[in-house]
């Protein structure tokens, strides 16, 4: 459990006003990831990438943390630990966000899951266009589907 005493969340923090707690991001992060794992194109690259899963969730509950609450617990680099992956495309973040829209849907007010949401489309659009600049490659585009 993160240590809120040295992380205090921020008062305008978009998460804040819609509900959004750290059980909650936990909730999200377990059960989205859960799902992701037993997806057939996504999964087997989660899989051959996670050794720890605990540590993962970890770490993905500070960065929504971060992301909603603006707690700043997370400290790493998203682009970073994404370029080692196998190609990921258009195809690939689309699923994730279906995937993300449907956990919300199932663990969120309207409200919360509209937080999370516009962040995830971010994090999507901003990923898929990086790895394909660094590929050289057209820009992307993530849609909802």
């Amino acid at each position: 459990m993160p240590d809120t005493a040295s992380h205090r969340l921020h008062p305008k923090a978009p998460g804040t006003a819609a509900g959004i707690d750290e059980t909650l991001i936990r909730s999200v992060v377990e059960t989205f990831y859960s799902r992701v794992r037993g997806d057939a194109l996504l999964g087997p690259i989660f899989q051959a990438a996670v050794a720890d899963w605990p540590e993962h969730f970890n770490k993905l509950t500070d960065f929504w943390s971060s992301l909603t609450l603006m707690s700043g617990r997370y400290k790493g680099n998203p682009f970073e630990a994404h370029l080692p992956l196998p190609r990921l495309g258009d195809e690939h973040f689309t699923t994730w966000l279906r995937l993300f829209d449907q956990t919300l849907g199932e663990l969120c007010t309207p409200e919360q899951a509209e937080v999370f949401r516009i962040r995830a489309g971010r994090v999507a659009e901003s990923l898929n266009m990086g790895l394909a600049i660094r590929r050289g490659e057209a820009l992307p585009s993530v849609r909802r589907h």
